[in-house]
């Protein structure tokens, strides 16, 4: 897999074709990918076509609900709601668990039977592990780690260190 463009399989919320690609490799506990959750949201408000987001797994070992997190969202989208869990992921990080999974499925309108199934089978286990060998591989080594327009960004997850990145390009 090319780890700094669009490839099938990835969730991108904008236009695939857009000027600037943000690919974010990121873990649902993790309190930084929360903070940059907001910004990257106002970017594309601000933007528009003009920025897409790509979100690919990298759940740390020290995250014990990162992978199940990853897991529930890949079983989302496999409903075509990836980024509605997502999005629900970040906004009750502090509030979520496993076992808070299913109620969120719900929430969203999925089909728990198909989501409880491939949370059981571990569906998307495969899937995960690959995007975060891929991440590390391309010099993502925590979360989260940005990369714009192909090139590795090494700079903060806060709003003004992004928005200026994101502004470099456009």
């Amino acid at each position: 897999m090319s780890e700094l463009q669009i490839v099938d399989g990835d969730h991108v919320r904008g236009n695939p074709g857009a000027d600037i690609t943000i690919i974010e490799y990121g873990d649902f506990q993790c309190p930084y990918c929360a903070r940059a959750y907001p910004t990257l949201a106002e970017l594309q408000r601000r933007y528009g076509e003009r920025i897409a987001l790509v979100f690919r797994h990298l759940p740390l070992g020290m995250h014990p609900f990162a992978q199940g997190a990853a897991e529930a969202a890949e079983a989302a989208g496999s409903q075509g709601k990836f980024w509605e869990m997502h999005d629900k992921l970040f906004d009750y990080q502090a509030q979520m668990s496993p076992g808070q999974l299913p109620l969120a499925a719900q929430e969203l309108g999925l089909d728990r039977a198909r989501f409880d199934e491939e949370l059981a089978t571990r569906k998307h286990r495969e899937k995960i592990k690959a995007q975060a060998e891929d991440g590390k591989a391309a010099g993502a080594s925590g979360t989260p780690s940005f990369f714009i327009n192909g090139e590795r960004y090494h700079g903060d997850s806060d709003r003004e260190s992004l928005t200026a990145a994101v502004e470099k390009y456009l």
